[in-house]
Parts: structure tokens; sequence; C-alpha cells
């Protein structure tokens, strides 16, 4: 008899210790980290796959991940067993739910819709250290939020996808992209089905040239019908940079 069962993980890291999410050779990665603490728990071999991967000091507020296991104990006590890999777990990165799943779903297929949120804070603060951009200029959060609207929809973002990335495709629908300010604190909000490679810091960039560099609102639609990297704005810094949900149609929010 068949004892394997599929779990998914929804768990949250601080980033900045970590080369992104992603098992990689001669570096640590949040991954590698998580495979550790349920192999020493479960006494299993075991491999995570994750909704997505973030990159060198991103940071993660919620991400999926699934793996298979024959453990009864993650179907008897979810609360001790979450405790237990807790406890393995550097204090960086945390394991908020075990939930049981069909055997054949899947954490980056199946997510339907993902978060993003970046950070930017105009005065020093020791407290936002890897956790937000300190930029001293003071950003037009108007001019960037009318900007933001043209790239609502289903387009073509090959201009903001890091170069020479294997992708079946570029096209992504986005339903959600805003900036908000709280005093000195500036965070963009992004909302979208999938996204490429670097593609949120580098929009992130390319607003900023808007609103801080005093570039036209036009620019946004030069730089999206070009298909061009290079005519984008720079990519801001990872740290600034949170993945902050994942939807699945058979998992209910919290």
């Amino acid at each position: 008899m068949n004892n394997i069962k599929r779990f998914f993980l929804e768990i949250a890291y601080d980033g900045t210790a970590y080369h992104g999410w992603q098992i990689q050779p001669n570096a640590i990665s949040v991954q590698e980290i998580l495979n550790h603490a349920l192999h020493t728990f479960l006494r299993e071999e075991i491999e995570t796959i994750g909704a997505g991967r973030t990159d060198t000091g991103v940071h993660s507020k919620q991400l999926y991940v699934h793996f298979d296991s024959a453990n009864p104990i993650l179907v008897d006590n979810p609360y001790r067993a979450l405790q237990a890999i807790n406890a393995l777990l550097p204090f960086d990165i945390s394991v908020k739910r075990i939930i049981e799943v069909a055997e054949d779903s899947h954490a980056r297929f199946d997510a339907s819709e993902r978060s993003y949120e970046y950070h930017i804070h105009s005065k020093k603060n020791p407290f936002l250290i890897n956790k937000s951009w300190l930029l001293r200029d003071i950003p037009d959060i108007e001019k960037m939020n009318e900007a933001a609207r043209f790239l609502l929809g289903t387009k073509d973002f090959e201009c903001f996808s890091k170069s020479n990335t294997q992708v079946f495709t570029n096209i992504c629908t986005i339903k959600e992209a805003r900036w908000e300010q709280n005093g000195d604190h500036f965070v963009f909000h992004i909302t979208a089905d999938r996204f490429l490679r670097n593609m949120v810091r580098a929009i992130v960039g390319t607003l900023l040239e808007i609103g801080v560099k005093g570039k036209p609102i036009s620019y946004i639609q030069e730089v999206l019908e070009s298909k061009n990297r290079s005519k984008a704005g720079v990519s801001v810094p990872a740290h600034g940079l949170y993945l902050t949900r994942v939807i699945y149609p058979y998992i209910q929010e919290k």
C-alpha cells in the first residue's frame, strides 16, 4: 500500500543571509536549509518544490512549497510537526502551515496569482537595514501611479525580464500595480498571474525614472513597446522586495 502523501508548507523568510530560494552550488539557499530540516525531522529524503524562486536578498512573507512524505505525523499531529520543523529552522525562516493536498497538486504550476511589494524609505532608519531601500530623493507618487496604470492587463513584458532567461512566453497579466505612501515610507504593490525573472525590480526602477528623474509618463509605454531590457530603468536593490501572497484555487487564505 502506498502511504506517500503530498503536503504544502506555507513558509516565510528574511532573505538577507541567503542566495535566494533555490538550491545552488557553493551558496546557501532557503530551499537547502528547509530540505535539511524536513529530512532531519521526518527521517526521509525530502525534495521541496516552491511556487517560484526569489533572488539573493529578496524576502518572502508567504511562499508555498510542496513535498511528498510517508510519515504519518504530518496527518496525525500537524501542530506537533509544525513546532518540530520550526525548532530545526534558523530564526529567519518559519513554517506557518502544513496542508495535506491532492497527490497531483503542484506549488509552482497551480498558483493562479502572485503578489509582491517593494519598499522604499527616504530617511535613514537603522531598523530598515536590508528590509527597505534608502532613496534620498522623494518620488512623485502621483506620476508613478499614473504611469503604473499602463502596466495593467495582459501584455508582453520582455522589456522587464532578465536577459537570456528561457521561458515559454513573456506574456503576463497584471491586475494591480500601484504605489502608496505613509510618511517617508513608499510601497509599490503589484499582482499578476506570473512574473518574469527580475521583472518587479525592473518595473520599480523604470517607474522611478518617471517619479524621481523626471521622465514623462509616456516613457513607460515606450519601454513596453520596445520589448528591450536596455530601454527600461535599472533594477532596484533586492533587499526592498517581498513576495507577499500566492493564491491557489484549493487553498483557503487565512
